[in-house]
């Protein structure tokens, strides 16, 4: 098991990188013990958008799937979260909705998913569809204003949004505050560590092979519609996750949630972070949120602008991604890879006959 964790598809390994992982995690235990309650509510927000991100670098840093549609699958499951919790009678039955909600979504994506990767819909036009699927739902939730959209007691509502359900609760206790916050960080470490086993065991190679040459993985005797289909469904049941517990957390979901902007925001995250690396993806996307959320406070437009100019400056100096590029530069020196790299370059070339003649 500890071999996966360390294998070749993602940087980090060996007693630096873990004794790092175990300090920032500490930290993050502790840190409610000493900050504003507000702060710590701030913090389980901006982790709740992680799950999206991570699930995003796995489709399209590891299988080669830019998806645009990580916001359909965020609002399919934060809908049928308020829907299931409505109905269900709130309580302890929150938990439950949660789940189903999260299967909701990996169904939905499953169903999407066959059909475009059996249709052999690939490369841009993969984005093109689940971009336009994520504006049908958006533009068809923003039309159910009326008293007739409902599910049971649960009301669509258009673009006032959904709302009245209860957050998350064991028996008669809510999750919230710092309870909230160490969920996060709970699922955050076990989603980070489970899918880190996934993409360095044999079906993570399979998926990484589909994405460099999928004619020479399938010649090797692969199926790799269905190691795409996989990678789309766990990707996108990784935004659902999100999407329920957004909408257990502000106890509201709106369709400018799933719209354009919304959509736009986890490409940026990963592009800019890292996408081909679960660590990179973590913190980058981690540390934008953060930064976005500051910039909001003053000016939405002034976030977004910069969001924009982040995407364009990762595309033209560091395709790669910014935070994965200190990564690797700084595991280097840690190393000495980059030293004997560089002295290696210092070294004369040897003569060939051919030089000398």
């Amino acid at each position: 098991m500890f071999k996966l964790l360390e294998g070749p598809q993602t940087l980090g390994r060996g007693p630096k990188f873990w004794g790092c992982f175990v300090a920032v995690l500490a930290g993050a235990l502790i840190y409610p013990l000493f900050a504003d309650s507000y702060d710590v509510g701030n913090f389980s927000y901006f982790l709740i958008w992680i799950f999206m991100a991570l699930g995003l670098c796995l489709m399209w840093g590891y299988g080669g799937m830019l998806s645009f549609g990580q916001t359909l699958f965020f609002g399919i499951a934060g809908y049928s979260y308020g829907v299931l919790a409505i109905n269900m009678g709130g309580g302890t039955t929150t938990i439950a909705a949660l789940l189903l909600s999260v299967v909701v979504a990996m169904i939905a994506a499953g169903i999407l998913g066959y059909f475009m990767i059996w249709g052999g819909i690939n490369g841009i036009f993969f984005g093109i569809v689940t971009l336009s699927a994520t504006l049908v739902l958006a533009f068809f939730l923003g039309q159910t204003a009326g008293p007739e959209w409902r599910i049971g007691d649960a009301r669509l509502n258009g673009f006032n949004g959904m709302k009245g359900m209860d957050p998350l609760a064991i028996g008669d206790l809510y999750i919230e505050g710092s309870a909230l916050y160490y969920l996060m960080v709970a699922l955050i470490v076990i989603v980070y560590l489970a899918l880190r086993m996934l993409v360095n065991s044999g079906i993570g190679n399979v998926i990484v092979a589909t994405r460099e040459n999928p004619q020479r993985a399938e010649m090797l005797g692969y199926d790799v519609r269905k190691y795409q289909l996989l990678t789309f469904v766990v990707g996108s049941g990784l935004a659902g996750l999100s999407g329920a517990l957004y909408t257990s957390w502000g106890q509201f979901i709106t369709p400018s949630s799933i719209g354009l902007p919304a959509a736009a925001m986890p490409i940026v995250w990963v592009a800019f972070s890292g996408r081909s690396d679960l660590t990179a993806t973590l913190v980058g996307s981690f540390l934008l949120l953060f930064g976005f959320q500051t910039i909001t406070v003053y000016s939405q437009q002034a976030a977004l602008v910069l969001m924009g100019a982040l995407l364009l400056a990762t595309v033209m100096a560091a395709p790669q991604g910014f935070v994965l590029g200190i990564g690797k530069f700084v595991a280097d020196r840690l190393t000495g890879r980059g030293k004997r790299a560089a002295a290696a370059e210092l070294q004369p070339r040897p003569k060939l006959k051919t030089d000398e003649a």
